[in-house]
């Protein structure tokens, strides 16, 4: 789902507007903008974000697109889950656990909701790891 900038839980205003002077204007273009190691460095390059925050925004742009996870999006970043990996690596009966602890069996999303959740980021798991570098990526795609 596509949101204003704005939307990211902790991105100043100068972050916004660097972002927007290089063309990103919603959380997808974000997504798409820092899926790779080597598009955040050249980002960092021409905006002055470091590598690290676009990462952690980057990922919080791709948590947007899971769906129905918006609502949820906040106690769910507080638990501790904020990258896809996190959340495709969950137990979806533990987590929905946790969920119903925090705010109640009224407020809490189904079992089913939060399965769906981490079927989703299981298959678009697209965000490259902070601490790949270039050798490790070149290393990686090197025939044997």
């Amino acid at each position: 789902m596509m949101k204003r900038l704005e939307y990211l839980r902790g991105i100043t205003e100068e972050e916004c507007e660097a972002l927007r002077g290089l063309g990103v204007r919603h959380s997808n273009q974000l997504l798409h903008a820092t899926t790779l190691v080597i598009d955040r460095e050249r980002i960092q390059r021409r905006a002055g974000i470091p590598v690290e925050r676009l990462y952690v925004l980057g990922q919080q742009a791709a948590l947007m697109e899971i769906s129905g996870l918006e609502r949820h999006l906040p106690l769910v970043m507080r638990l501790g889950i904020t990258t896809l990996r996190q959340l495709a690596a969950a137990d979806a009966d533990e987590l929905h656990a946790r969920l119903v602890d925090a705010i109640g069996l009224g407020g809490a999303p189904s079992r089913s909701d939060v399965q769906y959740w981490i079927s989703q980021a299981r298959s678009i798991d697209v965000v490259e790891d902070a601490e790949e570098t270039t050798k490790t990526r070149v290393r990686r795609y090197v025939p044997s």
